[in-house]
């Protein structure tokens, strides 16, 4: 029975039919309703009606009900049918997801085409261009054409399994089309975004519900993917479009504009509109065709994604450490409004910068009601000459983050006098210091607006590690006055937790556990936890190596850090002044007094064993993250990348390898797996 192109609109009575029919008819029925969401979902070219496509899928429902054993996961009836996910669970991908570098200008794309050009040695190579879309990148990984899970972007080496929310989008294939060509294992890179009509009924039914709006369909998409229960998912008005290959156990094809094909062919959305072309003319007239026509497309996109189309010419090129060489982000202007700057207020984040902020009368910029806008810094203002009373043109830098652009007018006499920095912090009174254009509050450890962002650092997998305090159980801790500096948690009872939300006696004791558990911190990580400006875990641990003890190099002057060959001037002012405010003395001293004994190294100027070996990781490892198994190489003198290349001196195979496993073994270089790799560095 053909249910693709002439499905029946009547059916045998499900008590007349024997077990063997069901499993026929239900195969049929999986393979017709699979076909019709391709053609509505991803063609947008149905090929029955509405109502009859309803038929097909309640008929499914009916046999499924009647015939419990012919149920599966794989069937389009489960696209709601997942329980609720306790918490999201972290999940490394099959490869890096990088940023893109971008730019607003022309000369930017320039400059981008002809280092291209410089370097792949072609003045002819071409170029692919997409829309870039303003969503929520995810990956996706199907097993023998079968969804297996798919994971937020994170930190571009892992992100959270989001698998049970993505299979409520019907545009995402739970078994790919034409399966037997597809490789065993293949992991793709999408972008969930939410059409802005479906957004706009969404914020109404938040607002009558009592329910905050969300700023904008990015913030949308993302809050509503990291759902935990999938029914609150379901019918929202989201849609994805794919557009990478991260990793398959298959072959490559050779140009992206034949891999968005092959994604096709497989069931998976592209825009149909992607252009390949050869000039900088080009580009341009495609770019000024995007900008028309985005106020009618129905999703937010903010500029174009210009991409190198030749994959061997990529693999040349390599990539940077967040973002690959061979694209570039063509972003648009933002988008602009005029009102009146109301006052200037100045905003403490939490990593201690003072912040210029302008409260506007409200202003609706690009479908978003804007109250208020940053001004950047202290110069920034001085030079738009911007007072309250002004009339100024806010944007929406990147269609996100508004902005006050310039003072369009003075109606009167402006109210006081020019801005300038408060030699204060408004939050705690501390010392204020300038580095550059921007403004610090030196009481890192104590500031209340910086606190929060203290301890969520503080207790980070990189710094201390304790497990369960993220960044609820500190604003709880906070907002509550149970922590008023990090020296605080270690006196924390487990009745203090259970005076908190989503805490039980058993949560509660394991917190506490952890953090007692954390009283012998190692130097380099206890030195990167204290969140010293400039200081991340590699200059952490050349600190940690070079001075051995905490006290010692708690004393150092800026000449004894500045001789040290990778600590520059800004890094060692930025440790002596840190280590010479009294609220940070404080703070350390109440740590010793609460227990904390910094365990010191004793083997200041090791030797380094991997000193000019160079690793690439690939599949996942069981006892590292990648980012920790690349740490650990760094502390031993060697270095991690990204790609194969003839300086690769080891390839460190996990589970499910990609294809930059196959490279390393076409090119003889050793391959080691993670028992190999833990005896390498032990």
């Amino acid at each position: 029975m053909d249910y693709k192109r002439n499905p029946p609109e009547t059916f045998k009575d499900v008590d007349a039919m024997s077990g063997e029919e069901a499993q026929r008819e239900v195969k049929a029925l999986r393979e017709g309703i699979e076909f019709h969401d391709y053609r509505y979902y991803v063609k947008n070219q149905p090929v029955i009606a509405d109502a009859l496509y309803d038929k097909l899928f309640r008929r499914l429902q009916e046999l499924e009900s009647a015939f419990p054993e012919l149920q599966s996961e794989t069937s389009p009836t489960r696209r709601v049918g997942a329980a609720a996910v306790s918490r999201l669970k972290k999940i490394n991908h099959c490869a890096p997801m990088l940023s893109l570098d971008a730019g607003l200008e022309a000369a930017d794309v320039a400059r981008f085409i002809d280092f291209v050009r410089r370097n792949v040695g072609d003045e002819e190579t071409a170029f692919v261009l997409e829309p870039k879309f303003d969503g929520f990148s995810v990956e996706i990984v199907y097993d023998r054409g079968v969804l297996k899970y798919g994971a937020t972007r994170g930190d571009g080496q892992a992100g959270e399994d989001i698998t049970h929310n993505l299979k409520t989008i019907a545009a995402v294939p739970l078994r790919l089309q034409r399966r037997n060509d597809a490789p065993d294992t293949l992991s793709v890179r999408g972008e969930v975004f939410m059409l802005r009509k479906g957004f706009q009924q969404l914020n109404r039914r938040r607002i009558e519900q009592g329910e905050a709006p969300f700023a904008n369909p990015r913030n949308a998409a993302a809050g509503t993917m990291r759902q935990l229960d999938p029914k609150n998912v379901a019918g929202k008005p989201l849609d994805i479009v794919f557009y990478e290959i991260l990793s398959t156990d298959g072959g490559m094809p050779a140009t992206h504009s034949e891999m968005l094909k092959q994604l096709s062919e497989w069931g998976l959305k592209t825009y149909d509109r992607n252009q390949k072309v050869r000039s900088l003319e080009q580009i341009k007239s495609y770019r000024n065709n995007l900008a028309e026509e985005r106020a009618h497309i129905e999703w937010d996109i903010d500029g174009l994604v210009i991409k190198l189309n030749d994959y061997a010419q990529r693999e040349r090129l390599g990539v940077r450490h967040r973002s690959p060489r061979w694209a570039f982000a063509w972003k648009f202007p933002p988008k602009e409004e005029v009102t009146t700057l109301e006052d200037i207020v100045v905003q403490v984040g939490r990593t201690g910068i003072l912040t210029p902020v302008a409260l506007l009368a409200p202003v609706d910029v690009g479908g978003v009601t804007v109250s208020r806008a940053t001004l950047h810094n202290e110069s920034e203002v001085k030079r738009k000459d911007v007072r309250p009373g002004d009339q100024v043109r806010i944007a929406r830098a990147g269609d996100v983050i508004p902005e006050v652009v310039e003072r369009v007018d003075r109606p009167g006499k402006a109210r006081g006098d020019p801005f300038a920095m408060p030699s204060q912090c408004p939050a705690c009174h501390g010392r204020v210091h300038k580095e550059g254009a921007y403004h610090f509050c030196s009481n890192r450890l104590q500031c209340p607006a910086q606190l929060i962002g203290a301890i969520i650092h503080y207790a980070s997998r990189p710094a201390l590690n304790i497990d369960g305090l993220g960044e609820k159980t500190a604003a709880q801790l906070v907002h509550r006055e149970l922590v008023k500096d990090i020296s605080d948690l270690y006196r924390l009872t487990e009745a203090d937790f259970l005076k908190l939300t989503g805490f039980a006696e058993k949560s509660a004791r394991q917190l506490h556990q952890a953090i007692q558990a954390r009283t012998r911190p190692g130097l380099d990580r206890f030195i990167y936890a204290l969140g010293i400006r400039h200081v991340g875990q590699r200059i952490a641990r050349i600190l940690a190596e070079t001075f051995a003890h905490f006290d010692r190099l708690a004393r150092a002057d800026r000449s004894e850090l500045e001789a040290i060959a990778e600590i520059g001037p800004e890094i060692a002012q930025s440790v002596t002044s840190f280590f010479g405010q009294d609220d940070n003395r404080q703070v350390l001293a109440r740590l010793e007094q609460a227990g904390v004994q910094v365990v010191g190294t004793t083997d200041a100027g090791r030797s380094r064993p991997l000193e000019g070996k160079t690793f690439v990781f690939s599949g996942k490892l069981d006892e590292y993250t990648r980012t920790e198994a690349e740490a650990k190489v760094a502390a031993l003198g060697g270095r991690a990348t990204s790609s194969v290349s003839g300086n690769t001196d080891y390839m460190v195979a996990g589970h499910d390898p990609g294809s930059k496993y196959e490279q390393a073994r076409k090119q003889n270089i050793p391959i080691i797996d993670e028992d190999g790799f833990k005896k390498l560095v032990s």
